[in-house]
């Protein structure tokens, strides 16, 4: 199992590449069987391919981010963090609350992101 410190590390460079990386920055965080169910409740992405496909969404925009707290219980994590984004002159903002598993060499095995539409602040 990995260290909780090997998972926080992991989750704050999620956040990050997240905040400002390409989609191959973020996928490399993943296992090649990883699950990313993002909103919770969505069709889940599996594997490597489904999972870049789905961050390619966001590679093109401004955007930037905090990690706000992070829990580590065994091989799991839950965290807040804040992604803001921008296109054109619209900014939206979203505070979601992700939970991963993480395999024994601290990679992502599952992500389900806990958020709705209605989180979503435009401004």
């Amino acid at each position: 199992m990995a260290s909780a410190d090997d998972i926080r590390d992991t989750v704050r460079r999620y956040v990050e590449a997240v905040g400002s990386g390409t989609a191959a920055d973020i996928v490399a965080l993943y296992r090649e069987d990883a699950t990313v169910e993002d909103p919770v409740g969505s069709e889940p992405h599996v594997g490597h391919a489904a999972i870049r496909k789905f961050y390619e969404v966001i590679e093109p925009l401004e955007r930037s981010s905090e990690l706000f707290t992070v829990r580590v219980a065994g091989d799991s994590a839950a965290f807040s963090f804040r992604i803001v984004t921008r296109f054109g002159e619209q900014r939206f903002t979203l505070d979601p609350i992700d939970v991963m598993t993480f395999d024994e060499n601290g990679l992502i095995s599952s992500m389900r992101a806990f958020w709705s539409p209605d989180d979503m602040v435009t401004g």
